[in-house]
Parts: C-alpha cells; structure tokens; sequence
C-alpha cells in the first residue's frame, strides 16, 4: 500500500487497520448515525421569537425584510416531502448579529401563501427540518 510514494511498513498497515477498525465498530454500535434531514415536529412556540415573527408575517402576507423572502423553493435536495414546482415558498429568519441572511429558513407549503399546508423550519441552511407545529 501506498501513500507517499513510498510502500508502507507492516506497523503503519497495522495501525491503519486498528483506526478502520474502531471505525467500523463505532458506525455498527449506533454510536456514529446519519444525520436524518428531517426530525420531527416542532411547537411554534418553541422556536426563537424571530421565527414567530416571520411566521406571523407569512400568514398576514408580509412585509418581510429581504427581497428573496417568499421566492419559490425548489426543495432540490428532495428533504421535505415531494410536491409541485412553486408549492415551497422560503422565508429568512433574522439572525441577531448577522450581516447577511444568517442559516434559518422557513420553508412553506400550500396555496395561498398565506393558508399554508405545512411549514417546516431550518436553523441550519438547509441541512435538517422540523416541520411547525401551529
């Protein structure tokens, strides 16, 4: 085997192995999991306040303080469940102390935007969502 360019010795297989090793072990115990992108429910209420506020607004139909708040939503990572192009609608959540749009996200489903079917949040761009309870 080879890393360097140079052959490895048998110690430096044999520590390899013992790391693949531990590795393997871990993932197979349950201490290691895959990160599932959608987790569950969340009450309104327990998300930050400005997370009510912009769901609020949602419902009223606005004003919302970005330009991209109410864009279509592709859903491309196919996280939330399958639906119509244009069905998903994002909205920021303010993030106190960020300079730009910051990673929270609401992301809504239904017609009229402002009776939607269901909305789910995102504190992390994306990458897992709860769906809101109201």
């Amino acid at each position: 085997m080879f890393l360097t360019g140079r052959p490895l010795g048998w110690q430096a297989l044999h520590k390899t192995g013992l790391v693949v090793t531990w590795v393997v072990a871990l993932a197979l115990s349950g201490a290691v999991q895959a990160r599932d992108p959608f987790s569950g429910t969340v009450p309104l209420t327990a998300l930050p306040v400005e997370a009510q506020t912009t769901h609020e607004r949602i419902l009223a139909g606005g004003p919302f303080p970005f330009r991209k708040d109410g864009a279509a939503f592709a859903n491309r990572e196919r996280q939330l469940p399958s639906r119509p192009r244009g069905f998903y609608h994002e909205y920021t959540v303010p993030t106190p102390g960020a300079r730009d749009r910051g990673a929270r996200r609401i992301v809504c489903g239904g017609v009229p935007p402002t009776r939607p079917q269901a909305c789910y949040y995102t504190g992390d761009h994306y990458a897992t969502y709860r769906q809101i309870e109201p």
